[in-house]
C-alpha cells in the first residue's frame, strides 16, 4: 500500500534536523540525511527536501562538497563574556578582546574601513557632540571558520584620534582602548545597549545569515573619567553564532 504523502513544509523538516544538531543526536561530522531519505521519511519532493538541507547550510550548521554526503559542521557558538572582555587588564595588557572570546581560533577581520568625516545628527548625540564636528570612524568585519559572525562601526572624536594610530587600519597591541589609554583617555566606564531584531538586507549578504535568523544589535559606549564619551561602537551579531555571557554581582 502507497504511503499517502504528508504536507510537511521545508522549516519544518530543518526545524527537526537542527533540533537533532542542537542535542547532540547529530554531533559534529555525522552524516546528515540527504534528499532522497528525506523524501521517503517525510513524503515530500525533491525540491522541499533540497530546501530544507539548504537552510541548514545557510546556518552553517552543515556542510558539504561535491560528490559527498552532507555532514554536520563543526562551529561552536563564541561566547560572548563582556565583563571578562572588558577589562583593563585585557586591553591594558596589550591582549585583543578575541582571546576572551575564543581562544583556540583566529578571528580574521574582513573589510577594514578608516576615514575622517563629520559626524551626522545621531554619531554626534551619541557622543554628546554637535552636529558636523569631526569624527574617525572605524569599519570592519570579522570571520571565525570562514563565517562572518560580527559587523562593527566605531566612532571617536578627531580631536582625540586625529595624527595617532587610531587613525590606523592597525591600532596596535591591546587595540583601540590600550590607544585611548595611551593617549590620556582610558575608558573607565562601559555601557551597553542590547537587543535583537530581524537582519536588513545588506547585514544578511554581509554577514551570510540564514533565512529568518535575527542579529544581535550592540550599542556600546566608552567614557573616560569625567563622563565623556570617548568611543561609541555599534556593533551587529550573527545571533546563530554567539552566546552573550554578563556576569553581575550581586
Amino acid at each position: 500500500m502507497t504511503s499517502k504523502k504528508r504536507d510537511v513544509g521545508y522549516e519544518a523538516i530543518a526545524d527537526e534536523l537542527r533540533a537533532r544538531i542542537e542535542s547532540g543526536e547529530l554531533p559534529p561530522g555525522e552524516k546528515v540525511p540527504g534528499e532522497k531519505e528525506l523524501m521517503a521519511i517525510h513524503g515530500v519532493s525533491r525540491d522541499t527536501a533540497w530546501k530544507a538541507l539548504q537552510v541548514l547550510r545557510d546556518e552553517g550548521l552543515t556542510h558539504s562538497s561535491q560528490g559527498a554526503p552532507t555532514k554536520v559542521r563543526k562551529f561552536e557558538r563564541i561566547r560572548r563574556d563582556a565583563n571578562a572582555r572588558l577589562s583593563a587588564e585585557v586591553w591594558g595588557a596589550g591582549r585583543s578582546m578575541w582571546s576572551v572570546d575564543i581562544v583556540d581560533k583566529k578571528p580574521v577581520p574582513l573589510d577594514v574601513q578608516v576615514h575622517r568625516l563629520d559626524a551626522d545628527a545621531r554619531v554626534a548625540a551619541m557622543l554628546g557632540m554637535e552636529a558636523g564636528q569631526p569624527v574617525w570612524m572605524r569599519s570592519r568585519r570579522y570571520a571565525v571558520d570562514g563565517k562572518p559572525v560580527l559587523k562593527a562601526i566605531s566612532y571617536i572624536p578627531a580631536d582625540i584620534a586625529d595624527g595617532t594610530a587610531i587613525a590606523q587600519e592597525d591600532t596596535g597591541p591591546g587595540g583601540l582602548y590600550a590607544r585611548l589609554k595611551d593617549l590620556g583617555h582610558a575608558p573607565k566606564v562601559f555601557r551597553e545597549e542590547v537587543r535583537s531584531r530581524m537582519p536588513s538586507k545588506e547585514e544578511k549578504e554581509l554577514l551570510k545569515i540564514a533565512r529568518g535568523t535575527p542579529v544581535i544589535q550592540i550599542h556600546r559606549f566608552a567614557a573616560e573619567e569625567g563622563g565623556r564619551v570617548v568611543e561609541v561602537n555599534e556593533m551587529v551579531l550573527d545571533s546563530a553564532s554567539y552566546v552573550l555571557d554578563y556576569v553581575i554581582p550581586a
